[in-house]
């Protein structure tokens, strides 16, 4: 998540303990707030995809996971997301592609679009997550709520704190949120210490991540057999192997993001282009089948509970398939982010990896493979970090993450981030003199 934007500018007044105590209340009021926008997103995503994925299927005597209906559904998805970007008031908001985790406010009229083609999206299999278009929604009513009701509270801090609180609802866990903070807050100019800076985004991300887990949410972990235990020599330099091919793997998708990107755009109409990316979603998705789906946490969870059910060549197939789908889909208008479906990715490539190398034990193989991905698509090592520990489930092998990271950054570091910036709009507009960023 590199880089800052005015919604996490802070005000420079002193942190004093009395100002601390006094906005924990609009802290603690914007966390739950976000938690429970996230869960009533989410719940009617989950309602409509089992009507797409379980219902109708039922009904008209077809299986969920017959081929047609795969590329039935997600073409569907994409007219009916297509129609909303290009007719409902706002237009969905900015295109996904564009933003990072730290929006901009956005007006009140955009965030009923953009609900929608997010619970489409998450509902109709598109390979992508809820993070960027939920932070944007929950930091533009935050922002509007406060201003109507608290005027004293500088509306940057306002967004911060929806941000916090939304990364901790999305993870169920402050943690998340305090490892994102600690390069932000870095930067603002308040006086104090650390923990004064992060005191008033870890009140909003505890109280988003309570909520998360009062409502059911967060990311799934999964027991992977015995833990990693200690630390082996091998297993350190096995590891760093899988990390780094894994995040070269994924650095393939960074860079043909903006290829694929300025090629849907050559179509010029936001309708044109979104169907034109649901029709190669659902061949996709009729190639790689149900597990390459949707954003990706539950099917993760259904890899690595059959690891064994996987060979080296389907799991090829799978990170294949998905990495398309996930530059696909960030490419095409629809609305989404693109870390979950990096984790993923991720649990793909370090089984794939576990498999090829059996001398690393398996539930560091998948942790390596997740923190070379996700480091590669979110560009945050801490984010990088947690995910792939909370993923399998097993403190032990933080140790070994952590020097394991560090070729994997450098694998990394030097290449573009996967962002349409406004030098490749400018191309592709130049390129297309009616383009627009839609």
């Amino acid at each position: 998540m590199p880089g800052t934007s005015s919604a996490v500018s802070p005000p420079e007044a002193p942190l004093t303990v009395g100002r601390l105590a006094l906005l924990s209340l609009p802290a603690l009021l914007i966390g739950v707030l976000s938690g429970l926008s996230l869960w009533a997103l989410e719940s009617l995503a989950g309602l409509l995809e089992d009507t797409l994925w379980t219902k109708a299927p039922g009904a008209l005597g077809i299986a969920a996971d017959d081929p047609w209906w795969i590329f039935a559904v997600l073409t569907g998805t994409s007219i009916a997301v297509g129609l909303v970007v290009w007719l409902v008031p706002g237009h969905a908001g900015p295109d996904s592609a564009t933003t990072e985790l730290e929006p901009k406010a956005l007006r009140l009229s955009v965030l009923p679009g953009l609900a929608i083609v997010l619970m489409l999206g998450l509902a109709g299999g598109v390979s992508l997550g809820p993070e960027n278009p939920i932070i944007a929604i929950n930091v533009s009513l935050a922002v509007a709520l406060v201003a109507r009701f608290a005027k004293a509270v500088p509306p940057a801090l306002v967004g911060a704190l929806a941000i916090s609180a939304t990364i901790g609802a999305l993870f169920g866990t402050p943690v998340a949120a305090a490892l994102v903070f600690t390069g932000v807050v870095s930067q603002f100019r308040a006086k104090g210490s650390l923990w004064d800076k992060l005191f008033l985004p870890l009140v909003a991300a505890g109280a988003g991540s309570i909520t998360t887990h009062f409502v059911g949410g967060g990311i799934p972990t999964m027991e992977l057999g015995d833990p990693y235990g200690a630390p082996q020599p091998l297993d350190l330099l096995l590891g760093a192997l899988v990390a780094c091919l894994a995040a070269a793997f994924a650095l393939v998708g960074v860079y043909l993001f903006p290829l694929v990107h300025r090629a849907f755009r050559m179509l010029r109409h936001p309708m044109l282009y979104i169907v034109a990316g649901g029709v190669v979603l659902g061949l996709l998705g009729m190639l790689g089948g149900p597990v390459t789906l949707f954003k990706g946490l539950e099917q993760s969870a259904e890899l690595l509970s059959h690891p064994s059910d996987y060979s080296p060549a389907e799991l090829t197939v799978i990170l294949l398939v998905k990495l398309a789908a996930l530059v696909v889909a960030a490419s095409a208008g629809f609305r989404g982010g693109r870390i979950f479906p990096a984790v993923f990715i991720g649990v793909a490539a370090g089984m794939l990896g576990g498999a090829l190398l059996p001398a690393l034990p398996f539930s560091l193989a998948v942790a390596c493979g997740v923190l070379g991905v996700v480091l590669a698509i979110a560009r945050d090592g801490w984010i990088a970090l947690f995910v792939a520990v909370a993923i399998v489930g097993d403190i032990t092998v933080l140790p070994m993450l952590c020097l394991i990271v560090l070729p994997a950054w450098l694998t990394v570091t030097w290449a573009r981030q996967m962002l349409i910036t406004p030098d490749d709009l400018a191309r592709e507009r130049g390129f297309n003199p009616a383009g627009s960023a839609r």
